[in-house]
């Protein structure tokens, strides 16, 4: 995807704004990260303010990026337990991580006309991806956006944490509610939840590591 997309007058405006009070901040449309082979792809909302849109990376630096990291490195999908900055050393391994929007949006909330315009950048990641098995979206956002790259009616497919559906007789889509700090915080999702999610992926595919 190209870092200079200005197709959301909203979000451009907005970055823009934000990195005149933050020069040193990454404030583009923030790239997937991780193994191009990966058989796991996770698919979050967008860029914290101060979290990927500062560096660069999805999930680095946010909040929701603690249990993130910490679970693929459980799981040996990573080399590491957190994700500091895009120059850690970080590497993961059979997964990877996008965004359904890749701009940071005002106050975390991007429209639907957003969400819309940047799905076919996540149409385009998916089928970059050759061994890519599992889609893990984090969230009901996040969620009816890999439906919607899919061209698929959402009212087949409900969002619900845990569930799994079959996409194209080739994919199984896996729905976590987000490990956003509102959600860890209040023990809507748990660890033990969000590790049995992930037993759940392991079920259908094996990290390489």
């Amino acid at each position: 995807m190209s870092f200079s997309c200005t197709k959301c007058t909203r979000l451009s405006l907005f970055l823009s704004d934000i990195k005149k009070q933050n020069p040193d901040y990454f404030c583009q449309p923030v790239p997937p990260f991780g193994d191009q082979n990966a058989q796991l792809l996770i698919v979050g909302l967008a860029p914290g303010m101060h979290g990927a849109n500062k560096t660069g990376r999805p999930f680095t630096g946010d909040y929701a990026g603690l249990l993130l990291y910490q679970t693929l490195f459980d799981f040996k999908y990573s080399n590491r337990p957190q994700s500091l900055g895009v120059n850690d050393s970080l590497e993961l391994y059979n997964a990877r991580i996008t965004n359904a929007v890749k701009c940071l949006p005002p106050q975390n909330k991007p429209l639907p006309e957003e969400i819309k315009q940047c799905n076919q950048y996540l149409k385009d990641e998916i089928d970059a991806l050759p061994s890519l098995q599992v889609i893990l979206a984090l969230g009901k956002i996040a969620h009816d956006a890999v439906l919607a790259a899919f061209n698929v009616k959402k009212s087949l497919y409900p969002f619900k944490h845990g569930s799994v559906y079959s996409l194209n007789h080739r994919y199984t889509l896996i729905s976590s509610y987000h490990c956003s700090r509102y959600n860890t915080q209040t023990n809507r999702l748990t660890a033990d939840m969000f590790k049995a999610i992930f037993t759940q992926i392991q079920s259908i595919t094996t990290p390489s590591l």
